[in-house]
């Protein structure tokens, strides 16, 4: 099952682990760990099934070390995904045995927050294993790191808008902002500070008429986000949005957003490309975030985790030009760029 899915990348490791007197339902990937301990967040989704669960953990921990390596830092990438309704079925009963499992690593994987986890159930996993970041301030933290995800986000568009239209400044451009959680409202705070005309969509009706009092911003129905025109459009939700069913129907000059895995599938990237979508490989735009709990793992100060995340944009703009000399996808090359990190001598660095 697992070598044959389509998302396995010759992983290091892959563990399935099971409570029954909890519920708890989990899986753990480790990537890789060339350049340090594997860290990633903890999703709880209540995936369709055991399948769907596997080929997101797999693709989640290659992206988390993909991510690591463009961000330098020194560590590699992992997930864990626990196949459960946040809503009804987290517990601490079951953080406490995820966090004994992840213990049982000794330290080859550090979890964090994710989808259907927040910073309180890091405290939890803390009571059974030490691999832990992404606390709260009060518990010795750096808290939420969504604001810096979206600060990494809000200079990738940045980048990408110098790269096709010449300047960075994102006054007046039409940004569509899908997902209105912690990094898109985030997100969408700093775009409308900069003077951005927002669009702006989610499934939950309440967020979006916050961000259109706040921010001005207009609604968009969740139906009608693909063909809605506008410069920028920014998936802050979940993955697989870019696809043969959608990217003939793009209305935008950049894709560039905080969402995981946005494309269904690396050849999208050539598809986009084709199409003259300048696109912002996901796992290089989002990393502000990563960038955040690497450096609270660190012991680093507030001033140089800021500086490394806006750094996201710099890095931005060196792929693009490879990808146009090269004459290739953005995410081809992307992936160059990480792949000659991964396989750089590893960093001697106790973390």
């Amino acid at each position: 099952m697992v070598f044959s899915c389509d998302a396995f990348d010759s992983h290091e490791e892959v563990v399935f682990v099971s409570d029954p007197a909890c519920g708890l339902r989990a899986i753990i990937a480790l990537h890789s760990t060339a350049l340090g301990p594997a860290i990633g967040g903890c999703r709880i989704l209540p995936y369709a099934d055991d399948r769907s669960a596997l080929r997101d953990v797999l693709r989640l921990s290659r992206g988390m070390a993909y991510k690591a390596a463009v961000a330098d830092v020194p560590f590699g990438g992992g997930k864990a995904v626990v196949i459960a309704d946040p809503t009804t079925q987290k517990s601490p009963e079951l953080l406490h045995a995820l966090g004994r499992f992840i213990d049982g690593l000794g330290g080859r994987y550090v979890t964090g927050e994710d989808v259907g986890t927040t910073a309180a159930d890091m405290v939890e996993i803390r009571r059974s294993t030490s691999h832990v970041m992404g606390l709260p301030k009060e518990n010795g933290g750096s808290g939420d790191p969504s604001p810096r995800t979206a600060l990494g986000c809000f200079v990738g568009i940045e980048a990408s808008a110098d790269h096709v239209w010449g300047r960075r400044d994102v006054r007046g451009r039409r940004v569509l902002v899908q997902g209105l959680g912690n990094v898109g409202s985030n997100l969408c705070r700093l775009l409308a500070d900069a003077g951005a005309s927002l669009l702006v969509s989610d499934i939950k009706r309440d967020v979006v008429e916050k961000c259109v009092a706040m921010f001005g911003a207009t609604p968009v129905d969740p139906e009608a986000v693909i063909d809605t025109p506008a410069d920028v459009y920014a998936p802050c939700a979940l993955g697989g949005v870019i696809n043969d069913r959608t990217i003939k129907r793009l209305q935008v000059k950049i894709v560039a957003g905080g969402a995981n895995n946005q494309l269904e599938g690396p050849h999208h990237g050539d598809a986009l490309r084709a199409r003259g979508i300048l696109y912002a490989p996901d796992y290089v735009i989002n990393g502000g975030g990563m960038i955040q709990l690497a450096m609270e793992r660190l012991h680093r100060d507030q001033e140089e985790t800021e500086q490394r995340v806006r750094n996201i944009g710099e890095t931005l703009a060196a792929i693009y030009r490879k990808a146009e000399a090269q004459s290739v996808a953005t995410n081809v090359a992307a992936d160059w760029l990480a792949e000659e990190k991964l396989r750089s001598r590893p960093i001697a660095r106790s973390v």
